[in-house]
């Protein structure tokens, strides 16, 4: 159920910028990549991802992207006075994007789409998983030095629909225009 919500929400991203890709010219379509690290500040537990971001810009203006992060840091915490230990095992997500050009090689974007994350708290004699669906939105900036590569840094919030509180993410990386 949590995939079709996903691939749900990825086909309406994409329809609603139907008309601005319609519109565009082949030649304005421009593919970008980006690998880095994202920090994840889940109420309660502090966690980190590599991330990897795949995207379509349609002119200066207009974009989407889709991303996924495979969890590599972990953060102990205390529940009800027993020490324990939190995971994020990966989250994935599909924004629709809108840039502002601020120079010949920068740009300042904001983002939002939906997405979904999962991972696990253990306490010593229990196991228990985790999963949140998220309304996100953020912005962020980048730069690059050659035209073609460059770095990203982006804050983006995750607001989970289950009532499983926010997260606010931090995100780093290598970008890659194709």
């Amino acid at each position: 159920m949590k995939t079709l919500i996903i691939a749900a929400a990825s086909a309406a991203t994409v329809a609603a910028f139907a008309p601005a890709v319609a519109s565009a010219q082949v030649s304005n379509v421009t593919g970008y990549g980006s690998v880095g690290y994202s920090h994840h500040d889940l109420e309660g537990a502090d966690v980190g991802a590599i991330q990897g971001r795949l995207g379509a810009r349609f002119g200066q203006y207009v974009g989407v992207e889709g991303e996924i992060g495979l969890g590599v840091l972990k953060d102990n915490l205390s529940v009800g006075g027993v020490d324990g230990e939190a995971k994020m095992n990966y989250s994935a997500a599909a924004y629709a994007v809108g840039f502002l050009p601020v120079g010949e090689k920068a740009d300042l974007y904001v983002r939002g789409g939906y997405g979904t994350t999962k991972g696990s708290v253990t306490v010593p004699g229990e196991f228990n998983r985790v999963s949140g669906e998220s309304w996100n939105y953020g912005a962020g900036g980048q730069y690059l030095f050659d035209g073609k590569n460059g770095v990203r840094a982006d804050y983006t919030r995750h607001d989970f629909t289950d009532g499983g509180g926010k997260a606010d993410v931090y995100s780093v990386g290598y970008v890659h225009k194709f």
